[in-house]
């Protein structure tokens, strides 16, 4: 207790991923990525997680092995460990073949807010987007494409750079409309992105056109958006461009409400909260 006192940071999510493999990860991989990214973005260190799994009547088991295997390298990796589990049988067609829930503890000096964005922030993103929900519904669908997922845990960019964002989240389910329309929301003010400047690769694209998708509401799985002070951006760019050199800026906070988007064409657009069915079972 007191000031300069540690937060205890707390987090859980479900997992029912399909495929439950897919290119660039599993649904192991995702799921203490995941959670090991929830924390990271509140400013964390994670400490520890709890891992539960449930699957059906015979599940494979050559296939729980390599989920499991996922999990112990991203644990490994990031020097995070498995501290509690549980495994649970159910009868088969009760679930469809695995789901996995992890709760993970950390620790922070400084809790990184989502309501933190200050009118003149710069947006950035730290890498490519939309990859994770092309890589999976790929897969799904049986279309050819060289898009594998973005999952992986991004601690260590976090870790260089927490300290100079105001704002900051994880781009996973909604992508950047359900996202940047938080962060606009609790910090009550306006941001306006440039279309030119947002990283979605052509093939990305393509599979949201042909899938008729909104590309803004895309999951990423490794990938954060920050506003950052005026004063701190080249630092912040910099040190994140050694981890993806696609890190960028794409955009600013104003004076205002809601999240809009500068059009190539040179219009500007709302950019609405993802409304209806998002795309099912992304994560």
């Amino acid at each position: 207790t007191g000031e300069g006192a540690l937060k205890l940071v707390f987090t859980t999510d479900a997992f029912i991923v399909d495929p439950i493999f897919f290119a660039g990860g599993d649904i192991g991989k995702i799921a203490i990525a995941g959670t090991i990214n929830d924390l990271a973005v509140m400013g964390a260190r994670p400490i520890g997680i709890g891992l539960s799994i449930v699957m059906e009547e015979g599940f494979p088991i050559a296939d729980l092995k390599k989920i499991i295997t996922s999990i112990g390298k991203v644990s490994r990796e990031t020097g995070v460990p498995i501290v509690t589990g549980d495994t649970k049988v159910t009868e088969k067609g009760k679930i469809d073949k695995i789901e996995i829930t992890t709760s993970g503890v950390g620790l922070a000096q400084n809790i990184i807010s989502n309501g933190g964005a200050k009118v003149g922030d710069y947006i950035i993103t730290s890498g490519d987007l939309g990859e994770h929900a092309v890589a999976l519904l790929a897969t799904r669908f049986n279309y050819k494409t060289k898009i594998k997922s973005d999952c992986q845990p991004f601690i260590v960019e976090l870790s260089k750079v927490g300290k100079y964002l105001n704002a900051c989240k994880d781009l996973t389910r909604g992508g950047l409309a359900a996202n940047l329309n938080e962060i606009a929301e609790k910090s009550r003010v306006k941001i306006v992105l440039d279309e030119k400047l947002l990283p979605y690769k052509k093939e990305v694209v393509a599979v949201t056109e042909l899938l008729g998708l909104d590309k803004f509401s895309l999951a990423s799985e490794g990938r954060f958006i920050a506003t950052v002070p005026e004063k701190n951006i080249k630092k912040v760019l910099t040190m994140l461009k050694k981890f993806n050199p696609e890190a960028k800026i794409i955009g600013r906070v104003e004076r205002g409400r809601g999240l809009y988007v500068k059009t190539e064409l040179g219009g500007l657009r709302i950019v609405e909260v993802p409304r209806g069915k998002l795309i099912p079972r992304i994560c």
